[in-house]
């Protein structure tokens, strides 16, 4: 099994997939979007978070994300959690 992408914001974007720069805030809603890295903490992401039910889980304020822990090794590409949780 592939490991999980660190992807860089760069200009509020990340190179979702090898031929797709997405803003960083699509990853808010993305099911592939597994971690967040704030001041160089990893915190899960918003919608991980949603998607357990983590509660507990801080508010992440996407405009200061540094970097997205993405599970896509397929090259799927941004996929929303809407179809789960709907």
């Amino acid at each position: 099994m592939n490991e999980p992408r660190r992807l860089p914001v760069v200009r509020g974007r990340v190179q979702c997939t090898q031929n797709e720069s997405v803003p960083v805030d699509l990853c808010r809603l993305c099911v592939h979007s597994a971690l967040v890295v704030v001041k160089g903490r990893e915190l899960p992401s918003p919608a991980r978070a949603y998607c357990s039910r983590c509660r507990d889980a801080p508010s992440v304020d996407m405009t200061k994300v540094e970097a997205v822990v993405c599970d896509d090794c397929s090259g799927e590409g941004f996929r929303s959690i809407a179809n789960i949780i709907s």
